[in-house]
Formats: structure tokens, C-alpha cells, sequence
């Protein structure tokens, strides 16, 4: 299964950039992650096809190892690709959130776009090492 994490805009820190890329790198193997970047949310628009995890603050908040079990259950069922999406500075529309899959808050509160995109790459990459059984998540 691949991961693919839609967002709208660019990371202009260069700093920013290598930790997200480092991150990615680590993934390439057994949950490879694409990371998609978009000028605008009308372009992401039509990349929002199922499965997709919509990042919004009136999401649902889990733990790392649910996120696992997210991920596991999309794998096991023969999902060949997972959608997770951040929005723009305004967020998603009701109607995007009621047609996504599952719909996800990092935090309860506003996050930088650039914040949580990181945060987001991290998590997943925490994920797939849960699943794999290595030792980078301690609980």
C-alpha cells in the first residue's frame, strides 16, 4: 500500500523541507509515502477520491497506534493507496467532510499549515514503525 499526503501549498523553509524529506525517505519501504503539492484547495479538489483521511480540527483525535490501526485496516482490505489531505488556510467544506472517509484532527487547535504538515509526516512515518514492530514508538 502506498500513503499519499495531499497538501495545498508549499514548504518554503528549507529547514522544514529536509525534516519532511528525511522523514519520507525513511518510508520508501513497506508503506512508501508520495507527498502531493497543490496551488490551490480547487486543484487538490479532484484527488479527494476514496480512501481519504481529511485533516480538520473538528476531526476525530486519536492516538498514534490508532492511526496504525487506520492504516492496517486499509492495507489488509487490499487498499492500494490512502489518501491523507490537508486543506488550505480555510479548512474543508461540510460537504468534503461529509464525503471523506474518515476525518481526522491533529490538535483541537489552529495549527500553521507548515506545523502540521510536518507533525503529519511524522506520524505517519511513527505509524508505519508501529506496524513494522520497530522500536522508534514507545508507549
Amino acid at each position: 500500500m502506498k500513503l499519499c499526503l495531499l497538501v495545498v501549498g508549499k514548504l518554503k523553509d528549507r529547514g522544514l523541507r529536509d525534516h519532511e524529506a528525511a522523514f519520507a525517505l525513511r518510508m520508501r519501504a513497506p508503506l512508501p509515502l508520495e507527498i502531493r503539492e497543490f496551488k490551490s484547495s480547487e486543484a487538490m479538489r479532484s484527488k479527494l477520491t476514496a480512501p481519504t483521511v481529511l485533516l480538520d480540527e473538528r476531526g476525530e483525535q486519536i492516538t498514534s497506534r490508532e492511526l496504525s490501526d487506520w492504516i492496517s485496516a486499509y492495507r489488509d482490505a487490499g487498499t492500494a493507496r490512502l489518501n491523507f489531505a490537508i486543506g488550505d488556510a480555510h479548512g474543508f467544506t461540510d460537504e468534503q467532510r461529509s464525503q471523506a472517509s474518515k476525518v481526522m484532527a491533529l490538535s483541537r487547535l489552529t495549527l500553521p499549515h507548515r506545523l502540521a504538515r510536518i507533525l503529519m509526516v511524522e506520524q505517519l512515518y511513527r505509524a508505519s514503525t508501529i506496524l513494522e514492530g520497530h522500536p522508534y514508538h514507545h508507549e
